[in-house]
């Protein structure tokens, strides 16, 4: 077992702590993010994570979070969890393709300005919005945004690169202006 294992936390992720929110957050971005076929499925991928959990637990959280069997496209059964937000009925994970155009959809009818300073982002929304375009972006997964954060009308993008925040910033706005 390798020293990150041993700290809980996957080798090439962040540090996850053994936590029952943590196990619940971890296990519905799991489930928005990829299909999920079964528990045993489900509890290989959080042990790949780091988190090792029974099935009786996992069962328990499953239930807690109002999981459910649903078909997805494919006309396969897989585990759905609630949307945050007003839509709640539970749906099958957005493809990547379709996560970064809603990204790019909500830029261009969300974003009023994008400023930077080394590896930081300052994004400015109407007001309420903010929350509503850090969790688009969040849902992207793209590599070089590192995390959120978000007020009311403001947000703040973390670049992976240490000067990245000009680039992510003229992408942002890019995507906002004219979708590409």
């Amino acid at each position: 077992m390798s020293q990150a294992q041993e700290d809980g936390q996957a080798a090439s992720g962040p540090a996850l702590p053994q936590t029952r929110t943590a196990r619940h957050r971890r296990i519905v971005d799991i489930l928005n993010r990829q299909p999920v076929r079964s528990q045993s499925q489900l509890a290989k991928l959080l042990a790949d994570d780091g988190l090792s959990v029974t099935q009786a637990t996992l069962s328990r959280d499953l239930d807690e979070l109002n999981a459910v069997k649903i078909r997805n496209d494919d006309g396969d059964l897989i585990y759905a969890v609630p949307s945050e937000g007003g839509f709640r009925t539970p749906r099958a994970p957005l493809g990547g393709s379709a996560k970064e155009e809603r990204m790019r959809r909500l830029s261009q009818e969300l974003l009023i300005s994008a400023e930077a300073s080394a590896n930081l982002v300052v994004l400015r929304t109407p007001p309420g919005a903010a929350q509503f375009l850090a969790s688009a972006i969040d849902q992207a997964e793209l590599h070089d945004i590192l995390g959120t954060i978000a007020g009311d009308d403001t947000l703040m993008l973390i670049s992976r690169d240490p000067d990245g925040g000009q680039a992510l910033a003229d992408h942002l706005l890019r995507l906002a202006q004219n979708g590409h």
